[in-house]
């Protein structure tokens, strides 16, 4: 016979009943597998706009919108504004059409960060393995803690989630499952200041009937092509073999052929490499001028190269990103000989690609990113530009002035003209 376990949310203690009588609270979570399952996923609410609203309390309760200025992109909406259909990456202009009494924030990313910092060592207090998958988020994995806290993993988080409420002043959603996917899924489920669970018992019953966008992973590219040969739930998923799936998809129809079976093999992970870094900027106006676009791409290159070299780290691989006034998205790629890091090395790479594409036409971003990172190996000079060793020279000088008194502290004339 299979028991269920209730769970008070207020005190983290068992109740047999539907009310807890540690602290007579009726906010009650009730599983058969909750005292089993230990790996979570965390996940802020509407995390930028919470420390907004926490430290504002005259916008508490009004739709709050953290992203650019006008010609930028929405960065956070709470759950007020996206009542009104308002999303993360959505074009300003639209979110204010669809919400023109938003209260609008540039939001502070040094403040966003602390806080985030704060709460990754909350976690990290509990158990070693946090994998972090972005500033607001992560997974924990809290196998062998029962032991250390006395109390099961179901416990720890409620613990946990209602001392980031109390110390910190926002909430979080909480997942608990037994693999990443599922936990990912379920801190979703009930948001915001929410905790839900998936079991074994039940995850291939739960996902059966959803559509195959539920999946994490699958966006409306992936989705057509799914539709076409009549995969529309996951459910559907499940009709088909992995070598199909392999051979129909590669290796995201095999991942999501797993996933359709609640199957997930992944590890929560402390330590995650980093793959990338870069920088870009959103204009006021958009530009079509190679001149001024060849400026703005001097900003960005120096905004990577310091990132870069604050890490210690070089790329083989550098990538020109530009954005049209219509909003397409633009990617040139070139993989080098040998790592670079320095801003001189990142914008003549950046250059002949930008010129090849600014021919007359207007854009409203660029940016550009560093990857297939390594760790530097020195500067190199070249054949073809013999004074390269030189001016990288000159570069590391300059840095080591704009560290001492500030980055404004010398500049190139470019960045004059702007």
């Amino acid at each position: 016979m299979d028991v269920t376990y209730s769970l008070c949310r207020d005190c983290g203690m068992y109740s047999k009943f539907k009310k807890c009588f540690s602290c007579n609270s009726f906010n009650i979570l009730s599983h058969k597998e909750i005292k089993t399952l230990n790996i979570a996923h965390i996940d802020c609410d509407s995390f930028f706009c919470s420390i907004e609203k926490r430290d504002n309390p005259e916008i508490r309760d009004k739709p709050v919108i953290v992203g650019g200025a006008r010609r930028g992109v929405v960065s956070a909406a709470c759950y007020n504004a996206r009542v009104f259909g308002v999303r993360s990456a959505m074009p300003m202009y639209q979110a204010l059409k669809l919400c023109p009494d938003a209260v609008v924030l540039s939001g502070n990313m040094n403040k966003y960060k602390k806080v985030g910092l704060e709460i990754k060592n909350m976690m990290q207090d509990l158990t070693p393995l946090v994998e972090p998958l972005s500033i607001d988020e992560a997974f924990l994995d809290l196998k062998g803690t029962r032991k250390i806290h006395k109390m099961d993993p179901c416990q720890i988080l409620v613990n946990l989630q209602n001392k980031i409420m109390n110390r910190v002043g926002i909430t979080v959603s909480v997942g608990l499952s037994y693999n990443k996917f599922l936990a990912k899924t379920a801190s979703d489920l009930n948001k915001p200041n929410g905790f839900a669970i998936i079991g074994k018992d039940e995850a291939v019953n739960f996902l059966s009937d959803k559509p195959v966008s539920f999946i994490y992973g699958v966006g409306p590219s992936f989705r057509n092509k799914l539709m076409k040969v009549g995969i529309n739930k996951i459910s559907d998923i499940r009709a088909w073999t992995d070598k199909e799936m392999f051979l129909q998809f590669g290796d995201a129809g095999l991942r999501i052929a797993q996933l359709a079976r609640a199957e997930d093999k992944r590890a929560v992970k402390s330590h995650k490499k980093r793959k990338s870094i870069s920088s870009e900027t959103t204009f006021n106006s958009d530009i079509s001028c190679l001149d001024t676009l060849s400026n703005l791409l001097w900003n960005v290159s120096l905004s990577t190269a310091d990132r870069i070299k604050r890490l210690n780290l070089a790329g083989y691989t550098i990538t020109l990103k530009l954005k049209t006034r219509n909003f397409k998205t633009i990617t040139r790629r070139k993989t080098l000989p040998q790592a670079i890091q320095l801003t001189d090395a990142i914008f003549d790479n950046c250059l002949p690609m930008l010129e090849n594409e600014a021919k007359g036409q207007k854009f409203r971003l660029i940016g550009v990113s560093i990857s297939n990172l390594s760790e530097p190996l020195g500067d190199h000079g070249s054949l073809l530009d013999p004074m390269a060793v030189k001016r990288r020279k000159a570069e590391r000088v300059t840095d080591s002035i704009r560290n001492k008194y500030g980055k404004n502290s010398i500049i190139k004339g470019r960045q004059f003209k702007l």
